[in-house]
């Protein structure tokens, strides 16, 4: 019973961070964007969650407003890059930085959220119909509706019109150009979407969590690259696969990884050497993939 309590824990987690992995798919895979500003958005989404929460407001208006102010961080990168010419990589880091002091200001290095208070896993919605399942299954299904919901989205949007001009910035940023289209603007469209959706996943763990620190956010990026390459690896050879179910499946990979690591013994203070050295692994393979297919 407790291996699957930590199974079933360990895939909440995947789900959870599934909406983080959307948002590096979008910069890192179609945008081809290094986007640091991960690192800064991430807490920011659970910052304005936490303080929201302890003030009393519905859980669910809480992950709305991280949507939004993650939205505006992405817009502040791209401006940066694209208006003021700022290098990418730069770019996302002034942002990040900028957070981190922000985070700070929002709602200090620690907020804990009392378990009085609802969160999307006890509100009255969810209790009226999921009111007889444990918490932990609760968290759940929660997670996994929520993570499938956002991937139909965008799935959907990346059909639009304004989706093709997304991913053709990435692929040939000259089509868009003579398709008479500004590729800067399209470029800060995926950045506001991308750290909307990193936004929103910081705000989801705090609730799971029901606490902020201001360190969360610390190796994000990392996790996010790891899971978008171990999913795009995986699945490399199977083109009917969607990009977003990669990822997601990436995001649940890599987190039963990592429990695997800590069951096995790993001290807490080696994880993120260990997501570091995992990360290195999947890289290295994926390039040599790569490397092979090519001289197919």
């Amino acid at each position: 019973m407790a291996f699957v309590d930590l199974l079933i824990s360990t895939l909440t987690q995947g789900f959870i961070y599934a909406l983080l992995s959307y948002g590096v798919y979008i910069t890192y895979k179609i945008l081809d964007f290094p986007d640091l500003t991960v690192d800064g958005s991430f807490p920011l989404g659970a910052a304005v969650t936490a303080v929201m929460l302890v003030n009393g407001i519905n859980p669910f208006i809480a992950m709305l407003a991280s949507l939004a102010i993650g939205a505006v961080a992405g817009f502040v990168t791209g401006f940066i890059h694209v208006k003021l010419g700022v290098r990418d990589l730069l770019a996302g880091i002034i942002t990040m930085t900028a957070l981190f002091s922000i985070n700070l200001q929002i709602a200090g290095s620690n907020l804990a959220v009392e378990r009085a208070i609802d969160t999307v896993f006890t509100a009255p919605v969810v209790m009226a119909i999921l009111g007889n399942v444990s918490l932990m299954y609760r968290k759940f299904i929660v997670s996994v509706i929520i993570a499938l919901v956002f991937k139909l989205v965008l799935d959907w949007y990346l059909k639009t019109k304004s989706g093709l001009l997304l991913r053709a910035v990435g692929d040939n940023s000259t089509l868009v150009t003579t398709l008479a289209k500004d590729r800067g603007t399209v470029k800060i469209i995926g950045l506001v979407i991308a750290n909307a959706l990193v936004s929103l996943s910081g705000s989801i763990v705090c609730q799971e969590q029901r606490a902020f620190s201001s360190t969360m956010g610390t190796g994000q990026v990392v996790f996010g690259l790891a899971t978008v390459i171990i999913g795009t690896t995986l699945f490399r050879k199977m083109s009917f696969v969607k990009g977003t179910t990669a990822v997601l499946a990436g995001s649940v990979f890599y987190k039963i990884c990592i429990q695997i690591a800590i069951s096995l013994g790993l001290p807490a203070n080696l994880l993120k050497l260990a997501m570091a050295v995992l990360f290195l692994i999947v890289l290295v393979l994926g390039n040599r993939q790569k490397g092979g297919a090519d001289h197919a």
